[in-house]
């Protein structure tokens, strides 16, 4: 976990006291009322084209938008968080990921809005896309307000940008110009707009003429219509990507939104729309930063590059808490290339969390004064719950935590045979023997989803190493005479009396003591131990392993030895 948040800046008014801003989203909103001035209402959006499955690295501009929108509500603020559907684009490709390849073949070139749902759940190709992420995003806390823009443009929201690019059809071909070399400049007759045509649907058309004020007449390719159409009642008629973007920008009156690094190149889209923004529509463009690519690394149990799979919100989800997911992302600057893990390395993620969790609530000292502020702000901001206002809640307001490592709640799963219910039982009554036995009722939704992460991490992702089968009684192991005299010893001097060990080091001391008087080294006794138990060579720290089971569960175990 990269959670590089730079040097200190100059003290920002945080709406709760004057201090240095902690994190990267209290810095981008600090800039954000700066740069725009005091409002009733800031705008800050995200928007994708759901031209296939929204993958994870389209989250990161969502979420980045989210923690800039808590920060600045944060700030006393109010805001507009809205999230643009794309879904009047054109439908240029066809995904490998995606079902009935050849019927979605047929309608290439038509608005993706238009494309049937190839899995027929949803009334188009493009809903089906939006409400998989729409029925995800609460889970994480994300409440935006969203925009679908193929019922903008066909309802004729635009018209008046539409004409108005036409009015400054020169200028804008200038702008986009400007940052091309000789060989990519605009060649010919240009036109701000495309059609899809009125007949087969297809953006396969030429613009004929435009008369200055509202009638747009074209041609389609494909079927031969020839179309004069009123801008102002026409459906079908669409600003090229590079207007469109700044257009909406104007539109929406948008004070913040960030982008990938390929629109933040040099001469990109970000710098032509700026132009297009200021000079032909009137508004300043917002502020903005670039975020970066993520990797995946490991398996999320269905991601397949030869077939096109790509893991989205719901693959993470499987193995990440909601607070989780919201971690790797507050934890870590936008402009920061980093990896969302599915192999050991999760264990990794879920203790860096923790500790960020102890800071957070003071269970474990920071470094420093600016250390804690800052983990405790990136431990507000990965909490999916906020006030109704929609600000961040306060430490002191959440749940305190029960912390429970990851690991060995994957192995207590295990030993529960992948029963979660059983698992969290244990916990309320007992506690597992290595762990503090204060699990409170108000704990226990916490608890069981990061458990149901657990669960699904040991079946599907961790590596066979990672995993493993309590025998059941009766089942035996091929042990040899020397090994099997020291099972037993084990059996009986150990574990027949494990309740008298206090931790894990006086187990661990026992069990080093029984391999000595069977005449066996210590790896040679962990050996069968582990053979005996799970059939495997080796796994568990023994001594915990041992006190996270229950004792006439061991004793039946190796009965039959």
């Amino acid at each position: 976990m990269n959670k590089n948040n730079g040097q200190e800046t100059a003290p920002e008014k945080t709406g709760r006291k004057d201090r240095p801003a902690a994190h990267w989203a209290d810095e981008a909103a600090a800039k954000i009322i700066r740069e725009k001035g005091e409002k009733d209402l800031y705008t800050c959006a995200s928007g994708i084209t759901p031209s296939g499955t929204v993958h994870i690295g389209n989250f990161r501009e969502i979420i980045s938008v989210d923690l800039v929108v808590r920060a600045l509500r944060d700030l006393g603020k109010k805001v507009r968080f809205i999230y643009s559907w794309d879904d009047y684009d054109v439908f240029r490709k066809v995904p490998k990921n995606m079902p009935k390849q050849g019927e979605l073949e047929k309608y290439l070139r038509f608005p993706i809005t238009m494309v049937p749902d190839p899995w027929e759940r949803d009334e188009s190709y493009a809903r089906h896309h939006e409400a998989d992420v729409e029925t995800k995003l609460p889970l994480v806390g994300i409440h935006p307000e969203f925009l679908y823009q193929a019922e903008r443009y066909q309802a004729s929201l635009y018209a008046g940008e539409i004409r108005k690019a036409l009015e400054h059809r020169e200028v804008l071909k200038n702008i986009l110009d400007k940052y091309r070399d000789e060989d990519h400049k605009i060649q010919g007759e240009w036109w701000p707009v495309s059609v899809f045509c009125g007949a087969c649907l297809r953006d396969d058309t030429d613009i004929d003429g435009w008369d200055g004020e509202w009638r747009l007449s074209y041609h389609c390719n494909s079927c031969g219509r020839k179309e004069t159409v009123d801008m102002r009642t026409a459906k079908g008629i669409k600003l090229g990507w590079r207007v469109d973007w700044p257009m909406r920008w104007a539109y929406e009156r948008v004070d913040f939104e960030p982008a990938g690094k390929d629109h933040h190149s040099q001469g990109g889209s970000f710098d032509t729309g700026r132009h297009v923004c200021k000079e032909v529509f009137g508004w300043d463009a917002p502020v903005s930063f670039r975020y970066d690519f993520i990797g995946i690394k490991g398996s999320a149990g269905k991601i397949s590059s030869s077939t096109g799979v790509v893991v989205d919100l719901e693959d993470v989800l499987n193995v990440y808490t909601p607070e989780m997911v919201r971690y790797l992302f507050a934890g870590t600057r936008p402009n920061t290339e980093f990896t969302i893990s599915f192999d050991l390395d999760v264990i990794k993620m879920y203790e860096d969390y923790d500790k960020t969790e102890r800071i957070a609530w003071k269970i474990e000292a920071a470094r420093d004064e600016a250390a804690y502020r800052r983990e405790r702000r990136i431990y507000e901001l990965s909490q999916a719950a906020v006030s109704p206002d929609g600000k961040s809640l306060p430490v002191e307001s959440l749940t305190p935590p029960y912390q429970i490592p990851f690991r060995h709640l994957c192995n207590l799963i295990q030993i529960a045979d992948g029963d979660i219910e059983k698992t969290l039982a244990d916990l309320s009554a007992r506690g597992p023997q290595a762990e503090p036995k204060n699990l409170k009722p108000e704990q226990l939704s916490a608890l069981r989803a990061r458990a149901v992460c657990a669960k699904y991490w040991v079946e599907n992702c961790a590596p066979e190493e990672f995993r493993f089968r309590l025998r059941q009684a009766g089942e035996r192991a091929v042990l040899n005479e020397p090994e099997t005299r020291a099972l037993r010893l084990l059996r009986d001097d150990v574990i027949a009396r494990i309740e008298i060990f206090a931790d894990d080091k006086s187990c661990a001391e026992a069990i080093y003591g029984a391999a000595e008087k069977a005449g066996l080294e210590g790896k040679a006794l962990f050996r069968a131990a582990y053979q005996a138990l799970i059939g495997k060579d080796q796994g568990p720290r023994l001594a915990n392993f041992l006190r996270s089971i229950e004792k006439e569960r061991l004793l039946g175990i190796l009965d039959v030895y």
